[in-house]
Order: C-alpha cells, then sequence, then structure tokens
C-alpha cells in the first residue's frame, strides 16, 4: 500500500531527468536505486531525511539531495521526510535538542535558556554584541543537541522503516499463501 502510494504520486523518472538542471549533474542521478522504491534505498533514505531535517535554515532539502546522492538512496523519500520540520515542529524539535543537549553536557535539567537579547535599532552594534552572547550561551547545548537529535531520529527512523518493510512483506506473503490455499 505505502509503495503504490507513493509511486502514484511521485514523479516519473524520465519526467525528472528531462529537466535542464537535472541534466546538468548528467549519470550521477542514473542509479536506480535513486528513484527505485526498494528495502535498501528507502530506509537509508528515511535515514537522510530525518537527520537532514534538523539542518538549520532553508538548507534541509539541499542537504538530503547532496547525502542521497553519494550513498545511492532514493532521491524523493529522502527529500519528502525533510518536510517533517516545518514552522509548526521547529521549535519543540528545537527545544527537545536543547535539553538533549544539556543532558549529553551533564548540565542540570530544566535550566531555561538565556533571556532573549533586546533588538534596539538604535544602537545596532550592541545589539549584536548581545545576538553573539545569547547565541553563544545557547551555543554548546544546542548545537550538541542538534547533532545527537539528528543521529537518534536518523537511526529509529531506518529501523522503524527496514522492520515495516519487513513486516508489510511477511503479512503479504502470507495474504498470498492464503489465497493459495482456498
Amino acid at each position: 500500500m505505502p509503495r503504490k502510494f507513493l509511486r502514484k504520486h511521485l514523479p516519473d523518472v524520465a519526467t525528472v531527468r528531462s529537466y535542464r538542471l537535472v541534466a546538468l549533474f548528467g549519470t550521477w542521478l542514473h542509479h536506480p536505486n535513486l528513484w527505485c522504491l526498494n528495502r535498501r534505498s528507502v530506509p537509508g533514505a528515511v535515514a537522510i531525511g530525518l537527520f537532514c531535517g534538523l539542518i538549520p535554515g532553508p538548507l534541509q532539502m539541499l542537504g538530503a539531495l547532496l547525502v542521497a546522492v553519494p550513498l545511492r538512496k532514493n532521491i524523493p523519500v529522502a527529500l519528502l521526510i525533510t518536510l517533517y520540520t516545518n514552522p509548526l515542529t521547529i521549535v519543540p524539535l528545537y527545544i527537545l535538542a536543547y535539553g538533549y543537549g544539556q543532558l549529553l553536557l551533564g548540565m542540570p535539567l530544566g535550566t531555561m535558556p538565556p533571556e532573549p537579547f533586546f533588538w534596539d535599532w538604535a544602537d545596532i552594534g550592541a545589539s549584536l554584541r548581545d545576538f553573539a552572547h545569547w547565541t553563544m550561551a545557547l551555543g554548546k547545548p544546542l548545537a550538541l543537541g542538534l547533532f545527537a537529535l539528528a543521529v537518534t531520529l536518523a537511526v529509529a527512523g531506518y529501523f522503524v522503516t527496514e522492520l515495516g518493510w519487513r513486516a508489510y512483506v511477511v503479512l503479504a506473503w502470507r495474504a498470498r499463501a492464503k489465497k493459495r490455499e482456498k
């Protein structure tokens, strides 16, 4: 079912390869695993999408693409999975990452990040200094927490997808065996 659903909504490989921007990359994008939905390429693509989804800024899809191509994992799935970070989920994920970073650094849990800085348009230099100090105060726990959360989500996503794929195949085999018995 998920495979049929994805095939129905994903673009045709020939159509994607016909785009001028894609044609610039020549044979790099011709490997079958980059476009096929199989048990080798999809779990890796899910892991890549979950990891790259926590890249700050609008570089998540570009990061997923740049990792999926050399590792030969499904490009559309990797790009689609990065969409789990959106304006509604990014703040809770970053708060979770900050807490995860505090835990890994041995900092007391529950301590709130420093008070947000006040931006004063009349004194932009002081505002930039305050912003730099505020960012550095968040720095270690947030940076470590983002990386650790990205790795944790990627590993969990890989194994959940692998187990889900296996369960789907086993159930399909059993259903076919029951049909043959009748």
